[in-house]
Parts: C-alpha cells; sequence; structure tokens
C-alpha cells in the first residue's frame, strides 16, 4: 500500500528486473583499524528490504555512502558487502566501481536473486552536489546507470533531507519509483506523530541540538501538533537562559562555545509565545566533584557543571507523560554516560513506557541512551534519522519525499 500517496514494494514488480535501491550503510567506523563497529544500519536494510527484494527474484543493485572526504570513516563499502552476506546469508558481489566500466559490467550480468553492491557513491565528488532532481538526471552517473535500471527504490531515510544525485536523480530517469520497507516504515511512523497525532501529544526534546530543537517546538505548537514540549539537556539550559536564569559562568561558557547564545533572541520570542506549553526544569542535577546535587532554579546561578534535570523536574515531566497518547523523544535529559547522571533520562524513558502511547525515539545520542539503559525494545519506533528526523518534525516533510510524491506516486 502506498504511504504518503509515494509507492512503495507493494506496488512494483521486481521479479527478473533490475532493481536500484538507495540504502544507508553509513556506520560508525574505528578509525585505528579502518572496520565496522556497529553494524546495525546495514543488517535493517538486509532484513527488511533487500531479503524481500531478493526472495521476489529481483536484480538487486545497491547504492550507499559513508562518511564524508577528509574524515577517518571515509573508507571502502567492501567490508560493508561482507557483512550484509552474513546477514543474507548468500554472497552480496562488490565492485570497487561507481558507474565506470566495471560497474556497469557487474549490473549487466545480475541474475534473479542476486546482489550487487557498488563503491561508496562519495568517491566521486559529483555525488554531494545540491540541485534540483531534473538536473541531477542529467549527471554523467545518472546517465551511466539509469538506463541499466527498471526500477529505482529509496530507502536511506536518514540521508532524505540531502538533495545529492544518488537520493533523486534516478527519480526523472527511471520508469518506475518507489520507497523501500525502511523508509516505508520511517514515514508511516512520521505520520502518526506529526502530520496525524492522537492527543495529548508531548514532544521531549534535549541534547545538544539547540537550533533544531527551537525550529522543532515551534513548528509542533504552532500548528497544534504537539500539547507540550518539555526540555533537558544543553536545549534546556539555552532555554532557561534565554528566560533570564543565570546558569552560572560555567554553564554559560559551554553556551557560548556551542554558538547557542546566538539564539537568545529566538528562544526568547518562542517562550512568549508558547507560554507554559514550553515546560522547562524547576531544578537541576550539577557535578560537584564527581557527584550528583540538586538545584533548584531559584537557587541559580551555580559554579558547577550542569549535567542532569532534578528530582522535582522528574515528577513533573513523568505527570504529562503518563497522560500522553503519543509521544516523541530527541536528546536525552542530561550526560547520560556517566551513571551519576543517567537517571533523568531514565526516568523519561520509564514513563514513556508506562504511558503506554505511541512513542517515537530518534538521533544518535537518544538511540545510545536507549540501549545503554535498556530501553531500545521498549519504545514503539525507533528512528534511523538524525538531520533528516529533525527537520521533517519541523517541516512535516523532506525534500527527498516531495521528489518521491513527484516521480513515485501513485497514478505515475
Amino acid at each position: 500500500m502506498p504511504v504518503l500517496g509515494i509507492k512503495t514494494l507493494d506496488d512494483v514488480s521486481v521479479e527478473g528486473r533490475r532493481v536500484l535501491v538507495r540504502v544507508d550503510f553509513n556506520s560508525p567506523i574505528d578509525p585505528s583499524t579502518g572496520r565496522i563497529l556497529d553494524d546495525t544500519r546495514i543488517r535493517t536494510h538486509g532484513e527488511k528490504t533487500i531479503k524481500e527484494l531478493v526472495e521476489r527474484g529481483a536484480k538487486v543493485v545497491l547504492m550507499a555512502h559513508q562518511g564524508r572526504r577528509g574524515e577517518p570513516d571515509f573508507v571502502s563499502l567492501k567490508q560493508h558487502a561482507l557483512v550484509l552476506s552474513k546477514v543474507l546469508g548468500k554472497e552480496v558481489k562488490f565492485v570497487d566501481d561507481i558507474f565506470g566500466e566495471k560497474a556497469v559490467s557487474a549490473i549487466k550480468g545480475l541474475r534473479e536473486g542476486e546482489v550487487l553492491l557498488l563503491e561508496n557513491v562519495r568517491f566521486w565528488d559529483g555525488e554531494t552536489k545540491k540541485a534540483p532532481a531534473e538536473e541531477h538526471a542529467k549527471s554523467e552517473m545518472v546517465r551511466r546507470l539509469a538506463p541499466l535500471i527498471d526500477v529505482f527504490v529509496v530507502d536511506a531515510f536518514a540521508a532524505a533531507h540531502r538533495m545529492h544525485v544518488s537520493m533523486v536523480g534516478f527519480a526523472p530517469a527511471v520508469s518506475e519509483v518507489a520507497v523501500g520497507r525502511v523508509m516505508e516504515a520511517e514515514l508511516k511512523a512520521l505520520e502518526r506523530v506529526r502530520n496525524n497525532p492522537e492527543h495529548p501529544c508531548v514532544y521531549i526534546l534535549g541534547g545538544a541540538k539547540a537550533e533544531d530543537s527551537a525550529s522543532v517546538a515551534d513548528a509542533v505548537l504552532s500548528q497544534g501538533i504537539a500539547d507540550y514540549v518539555l526540555t533537558g539537556g544543553l536545549v534546556a539550559n539555552l532555554f532557561l537562559y534565554a528566560k533570564g536564569v543565570n546558569l552560572g559562568r560555567p554553564n554559560i561558557e559551554v553556551l557560548e562555545k556551542r554558538g547557542f547564545t546566538e539564539l537568545v533572541s529566538e528562544v526568547k520570542k518562542l517562550l512568549e509565545k508558547h507560554g507554559k506549553k514550553v515546560v522547562l526544569p524547576v531544578d537541576l542535577a550539577v557535578d560537584v566533584e564527581g557527584k550528583r546535587e540538586i538545584v533548584d532554579i531559584d537557587s541559580l546561578p551555580t559554579d558547577y557543571l550542569i549535567k542532569d534535570i532534578g528530582d522535582n523536574t522528574v515528577k513533573e515531566y513523568a505527570s504529562i507523560i503518563e497522560r500522553a497518547k503519543t509521544i516523541v523523544m530527541n536528546g536525552p535529559m542530561g550526560v547520560f554516560e556517566e551513571a551519576a547522571f543517567a537517571s533523568g533520562t531514565r526516568a523519561v524513558f520509564d514513563a514513556i513506557v508506562q504511558s503506554g502511547a505511541f512513542s517515537l525515539i530518534g538521533g544518535g545520542h537518544t538511540i545510545a541512551a536507549a540501549r545503554k539503559l535498556g530501553y531500545i525494545d521498549k519504545v514503539s519506533f525507533v528512528s534511523t534519522g538524525g538531520g533528516a528526523l529533525m527537520r521533517y518534525l519541523s517541516k512535516g516533510t523532506l525534500p527527498v519525499v516531495e521528489v518521491l510524491k513527484k516521480y513515485g506516486g501513485v497514478g505515475t
């Protein structure tokens, strides 16, 4: 069935056809060995999309990126093919080429049920150019590969905020376009929490992405999507500072170093506009020589670093969360990596689970916290997106999604 009016794998015939799938295999890499540290993304695409295509007799061509040029994780996808082989229980072919003669020959030689992974698409400098899909369709890569492809499938939600060649260039150039199972699941979950939430709807924004969080908070409150936005982490510190709370020199310096103090006027307007719908901590946990001590907001400033929300804040947040029907969480409440300052994040996760609401969590640190604290399998949906998730939450769509609606829409 279509999702957001876009075709899914249910709507296309793949048997005996060459299917190009843009996946997200971008994985954390050990800088000392160059080896993959976490194969979650590879495993997810393998089990949810690629395995189905293999079983349906498609000739599967995979395209993915890994890292950014100049960074330690900018490596070949050869080892990714080996990992995927283990996931699928069959050999995944790999070619150290993207659209040259070796790649073309390998694609032409594919048989039904076989899988081919092309080299890191960012090894080609033209990949990251930002342009409309129609312009990207004229690129050398698309002109070389599109004539060999019958179906183009986008499954890389985490990269769907980027108008890169491999994400959108094939859409105007291939006869059939659809989303894969990973992308389909993401869009369905986001439809439920962003476009059509059951109320009360609570957004929990923490961590360090203050600018993104301010945009999300304003969007979901202005449009009546969220009933409350709860804050934690550096997001809460910035919001308190914008309200006029003196956090103490060490904490203000953290905001200054990250450039967050430039957002003060924007956040101040946000707080004035939405009032009590933006819920700020009433107390905080500070690090006093490695020990957790609670400080009321009225007792600030402090000479110690703020590392978590306080106990009374936890109680207030839990009372709001337990009544919710829809919950979105992006960002931990504090420095969960340190045992003494993980209790705020743990308590919020616990309240989410106890609420019985449909819950979506996303963002690297949120997922890491959920996994470390034992909640990763207890929430309703774990989004693979970081920047893509925050942009969808603030805008209600993504650039790549709009391209897919145009070229992969039902009836196209």
